[in-house]
């Protein structure tokens, strides 16, 4: 039992250990996501429905989004931001790693007459020859995966992108970073039964990484016959810590927002949006 309570409690090294798949495509923990997802009123797995109508009729402002204009939405979910955008006459591909997000997706864009290129992958795996005008990565993606997987998704947006094509993705700012606290908590059934349809005890070590500005919630849950660890690392950020990024991999920053929806920025903002354009 204290080799196991040692095991729970020690901290991995940074980015030792990529579990997504664990999150997105398990039975049970992709079924309460989707139901997080069409939850219209909270703000979980999508923001609540006023603001992605807010959100969408800004992108389609910002950016020209109509007819002839080719989209792709990364991490699309059930297509909350896809089905929108493509009802203003948008070539829309929506990638995401949930077969389930995906088969409702693909159920309201045929209920809608909308010819929406849905496709279940990680998008990290992610390939084309189709060539998009934007891109979008909502809902702070971006800031789950290591500084690599980032690399190499930013590249992908490079070589996917039309010339002058744009991207649109938002972060967690240091903000929230300063706010966090390492902690240990353990419940039984934690959050109320999301990873697991059977009985479980749960564990979650929250871990903190000063120097590159990174947090971990490592969750431990312990059922009858099985004991899994799922990794949730979120990397945090500046304004010039992401452009950083984004101009080593050949764009050029257009501007910064407090969100997706347009908000002016803010340097108190707990999230931001940027605007990358690759270079003609």
């Amino acid at each position: 039992m204290f080799d196991m309570l040692q095991e729970i409690n020690s901290r991995p090294s940074l980015f030792e250990f990529y579990t997504a798949e664990e999150l997105w495509t398990d039975e049970h923990t992709s079924k309460k996501m989707l139901e997080y997802h069409l939850n219209e009123s909270i703000d979980l797995s999508s923001r609540n429905t006023e603001f992605i109508d807010d959100s969408v009729e800004w992108i389609v402002s910002r950016f020209g989004v109509g007819e002839s204009f080719s989209l792709a939405d990364f991490g699309c979910g059930p297509g909350l931001y896809s089905t929108r955008l493509a009802e203003y006459g948008a070539d829309v591909t929506g990638i995401d790693f949930s077969r389930r997000s995906i088969e409702h997706a693909k159920g309201v864009a045929k209920k809608k007459g909308l010819p929406i290129n849905y496709l279940q992958c990680n998008y990290l795996d992610f390939d084309t020859e189709h060539r998009f005008d934007l891109i979008i990565m909502i809902f702070c993606d971006f800031c789950a995966l290591s500084p690599m997987q980032r690399k190499s998704l930013i590249a992908k947006f490079h070589n996917f992108l039309k010339p002058g094509g744009a991207v649109l993705l938002d972060v967690h700012t240091l903000n929230i970073y300063k706010e966090k606290e390492e902690a240990a908590l353990y419940e039984r059934n934690q959050l109320d039964g999301f990873w697991s349809p059977n009985e479980y005890y749960g564990f979650v070590n929250t871990f903190k990484y000063d120097d590159e500005q990174v947090s971990l919630d490592k969750y431990t849950l312990i059922e009858r016959k099985r004991t899994r660890v799922v990794y949730n690392w979120l990397q945090y950020f500046s304004r010039e810590s992401l452009s950083r990024e984004f101009e080593k991999g050949g764009f050029k920053v257009e501007g910064f927002y407090s969100d997706v929806s347009g908000t002016v920025f803010s340097p108190d903002s707990p999230d931001m949006a940027v605007v990358a354009r690759k270079d003609e």
